[in-house]
């Protein structure tokens, strides 16, 4: 089970990487890009579309709207451009975060 579960949150880690470098790419449309912040600062606001204390309801407009907007976000991506980031994201060492990615190297240091 905790291996599941950490298999899970490094999988995650790695699909946010790969999100947060397809926002930041030039030739990702501009749809996806706000498509990708919305759905991040849905997440951080402290309003939601239904409030979080009606029983059910609340936390599953958090599990739906969001996945739901990062996938329309990455569908409208040319593959070639998710491909790239996934490739990279993929050599770069678990417990490390890229500071910055200039062609072929990156710039990696250990999460503190």
């Amino acid at each position: 089970m905790v291996h599941h579960l950490k298999t899970a949150s490094e999988k995650l880690k790695k699909e946010l990487l790969i999100y947060r470098a397809v926002s930041k790419d030039p030739r990702t449309p501009l749809i996806s890009r706000i498509l990708l912040w919305l759905s991040v600062g849905y997440l951080l606001l402290p309003f939601d579309l239904i409030p979080d204390w009606i029983p059910v309801l609340g936390q599953v407009d958090d599990i739906i709207l969001v996945p739901v907007l990062v996938i329309l976000a990455m569908r409208s991506v040319p593959n070639e451009i998710v491909a790239e980031h996934r490739e990279e994201a993929g050599r770069v060492t678990p417990g490390c975060i890229v500071i910055s990615s200039r062609g072929n190297r990156s710039l990696v240091r250990p999460f503190p």
